[in-house]
C-alpha cells in the first residue's frame, strides 16, 4: 500500500458513512479483506501522517478549539480526526494551521458552547488508531499482533504526541493568538456571544 491508496482509503470511509463509528468499521472491514502486508503498510502510513501533524502550533489550535481543555490524549486523538477530514484539507491545515478556522466543522462548534457539543462533534477520532489492529486481528486471528510485524520492520509506531516546532506556541496563550490569528478572533468573537 502506498500513501495515494491509504489516503483513497480514509476518504472513501467518509463518502460511505458520515459517522466515526460508520467509518471505523468500513476501514477495517475493507483492510481485513488485504493481504496482512498492505495493513502494516497502513498502520505505518497512518503513523506518519499523523506525524506531520504533531506540532505544538497545532496543539496550540487544538487547545483554543477545544476550550483550553486539549490533554496530550485528547491531542492524538485529534490528529486522526484531522486525517479524517480528508488529504487535501489535512495538506493545507498542516501547512498552515489557522487555516482551521475556514473549516465549517470548526465554525459549528465556534458557535455553540463546548457543553453543548455532543459526543460525535468533538474533533476527535480515537479509533482511527486502532482501525490497523483490530483489521489485523480480523486477517489473522484474535492473537496476531501487529506489532510484531511492525517490528519486524524496524518500525515503532507513537502513542502519544511527540510535538515539533517551538512549544510556546501552546504553552503561551499570547503566541498562540499570534501564530493563529483568524482561530484566535473566530473562537474568541463565539466566547463573547
Amino acid at each position: 500500500m502506498n500513501i495515494d491508496a491509504f489516503w483513497t482509503l480514509i476518504e472513501r470511509s467518509g463518502q460511505k458513512h458520515a459517522d466515526e463509528f460508520g467509518r471505523t468499521r468500513w476501514l477495517q472491514t475493507t483492510l481485513a479483506q488485504l493481504r496482512a502486508p498492505a495493513i502494516v503498510d497502513f498502520a505505518i502510513l497512518l503513523d506518519q501522517t499523523r506525524r506531520q501533524a504533531d506540532q505544538w502550533v497545532m496543539w496550540g489550535a487544538a487547545n483554543l478549539i477545544m476550550g483550553g481543555t486539549c490533554s496530550g490524549d485528547a491531542f492524538f486523538y485529534f490528529q486522526p480526526w484531522l486525517i479524517g477530514l480528508g488529504r487535501e484539507t489535512f495538506e493545507r491545515v498542516v501547512a498552515e494551521p489557522d487555516l482551521l478556522s475556514e473549516l465549517p466543522h470548526v465554525r459549528r462548534l465556534a458557535s455553540v458552547p463546548r457543553r453543548d457539543w455532543n459526543r460525535d462533534e468533538s474533533p476527535q477520532w480515537e479509533s482511527l488508531n486502532y482501525v490497523p489492529h483490530y483489521a489485523y486481528q480480523r486477517l489473522l486471528g484474535p492473537d496476531a499482533e501487529i506489532e510484531q510485524a511492525l517490528n519486524s520492520r524496524g518500525y515503532r509506531t507513537r502513542s502519544d504526541p511527540r510535538p515539533t516546532g517551538r512549544d510556546s506556541a501552546y504553552h503561551d496563550p499570547a503566541e498562540t493568538a499570534r501564530r493563529l490569528p483568524r482561530l484566535a478572533g473566530l473562537l474568541h468573537e463565539s466566547a463573547e456571544d
